[in-house]
């Protein structure tokens, strides 16, 4: 498999380096040199394949006879052991649970793929690899609980302080070992710049050998387009399927685009977002401006410069009338967002967590117009993950998962650092 840089189509790599840089050194993201299409009978057969199965085939495709078919099952059998269920609210609203991992949220796919695929990568290299991830809510506790203890490999996850909810800060900061967690006193978009800035650090890079973990990374992406075709698979009535998706950072709906260009027969998708609406305002207007991103209760979609953009607008050639033929964007308050929530719990006695409440205002929107649709709403997070504000939101107690239970009086070990790289390369130097 060979990429290239969004910046330079003349830079190409092998998915190996593409995986273990993560970001090229001219500040432009890795794409595939060709997205192959999978066969027609691979759809039409598609209830006969399992999750991995599935997964199996879409890497097979864009990997061909990269990395040997034993090696290949071994990483998807070790990333892909959680289930995608669809759950039905009616006949054309559906949800698509991706919570069911380790950390409760969809991230866990992308962070456990990449775990895999970077030890496999790694295997007999002496220098260790440290990976660098900023996270707005989950990444941080997907990327912990994948990389933890994998030989090789440090991970230091950088999140804004104050920004993300007390279990997800837990996630992030409590298990040690080979994870280090720096508390930003800042925004997602300074902890992303921060990470950038060291991955084009000249000196850094002489010293310690980085990659990432945020969707910047392919190899973050890829996974993600396995439960698109999961979710379609589930489907009993698959015309006018549309795909919902709560946006922030925008690698879950690229990598929908990407399931999209390997022939996933979808009608439609559409960028669900909070106050942060970058990409919603792009397609409305064709101008794209980001701005500093403001905090909501949808706290992983903060997101006010998505790095994925450039992956969208590069998949569609720059076409304004291309991408808003496909996608449609939409964004919602705090207000509304709560008003979601309540309104699918009473309705259809389902406890959907903020981000998917506003993928729920997004698509009831959307059928005013498009009456016939199949929707598929992302649900990328446990709603307990947001105890608090659900319970306030809903007036009722809401069940944590034991495996994010215990983590509530454990001690959590961070770094404070204001917004300043100086100091965030002194740390880095220091610790590696």
């Amino acid at each position: 498999m060979k990429l290239y840089s969004t910046n330079n189509k003349e830079n190409i790599v092998d998915l190996k380096e593409a995986v273990l840089k993560g970001l090229p050194e001219d500040n432009g993201l890795y794409m595939p040199v060709s997205i192959p299409k999978l066969p027609d009978d691979f759809f039409k057969n598609i209830e006969q394949y399992s999750f991995q199965e599935i997964a199996t085939n879409i890497c097979e495709n864009l990997f061909g006879n990269y990395i040997p078919k034993d090696a290949l099952d071994e990483i998807i059998k070790n990333a892909v052991n959680f289930p995608a269920p669809i759950v039905s609210l009616n006949q054309q609203t559906h949800i698509l649970e991706l919570f069911h991992g380790p950390s409760l949220a969809f991230k866990d796919f992308g962070a456990r793929f990449m775990a895999q695929l970077m030890s496999y990568f790694n295997r007999g290299n002496d220098k260790e690899l440290v990976i660098l991830v900023a996270t707005s809510g989950d990444t941080g506790g997907a990327v912990a609980a994948g990389f933890y203890k994998t030989p090789g490999i440090k991970v230091v996850i950088l999140y804004p302080s104050g920004k993300v909810s007390h279990l997800q800060e837990k996630q992030l900061t409590t298990l040690g070992h080979n994870i280090s967690a720096l508390e930003v006193n800042g925004t997602f978009d300074d902890c992303q710049a921060l990470v950038k800035k060291a991955f084009l650090d000249n000196e850094l890079n002489q010293n310690i050998r980085f990659s990432s973990a945020n969707s910047i990374n392919i190899a973050r992406l890829i996974p993600q387009s396995f439960y698109y075709v999961e979710a379609w698979k589930q489907l009993k009535n698959k015309d006018n399927v549309v795909f919902i998706v709560p946006s922030g950072n925008f690698g879950n709906l690229t990598a929908g685009l990407l399931a999209y260009k390997m022939g996933l027969p979808v009608d439609h998708f559409i960028a669900a977002t909070n106050a942060n609406d970058v990409v919603p305002s792009y397609l409305k207007t064709g101008i794209y401006q980001t701005r500093p991103s403001v905090r909501t209760l949808s706290n992983a979609m903060d997101v006010g410069a998505p790095s994925n953009f450039v992956r969208m607008l590069d998949l569609y050639g720059k076409d304004w009338h291309q991408m808003k033929a496909k996608i449609s964007g939409y964004s919602y308050n705090d207000v509304e967002t709560e008003a979601s929530v309540r309104e699918v719990f009473s309705h259809y006695n389902y406890t959907i967590d903020p981000h998917g409440a506003v993928g729920y205002l997004a698509f009831k929107d959307y059928l005013v117009e498009n009456p016939d649709a199949q929707g598929v709403i992302l649900e990328t997070a446990h709603p307990s993950k947001f105890k608090p504000d659900m319970e306030r939101i809903l007036n009722g107690n809401i069940h944590v998962p034991e495996r994010l239970a215990i983590l509530k009086d454990q001690k959590k070990e961070a770094t404070l650092l204001d917004v300043n790289y100086e100091d965030f390369k002194s740390w880095l130097l220091s610790n590696y």
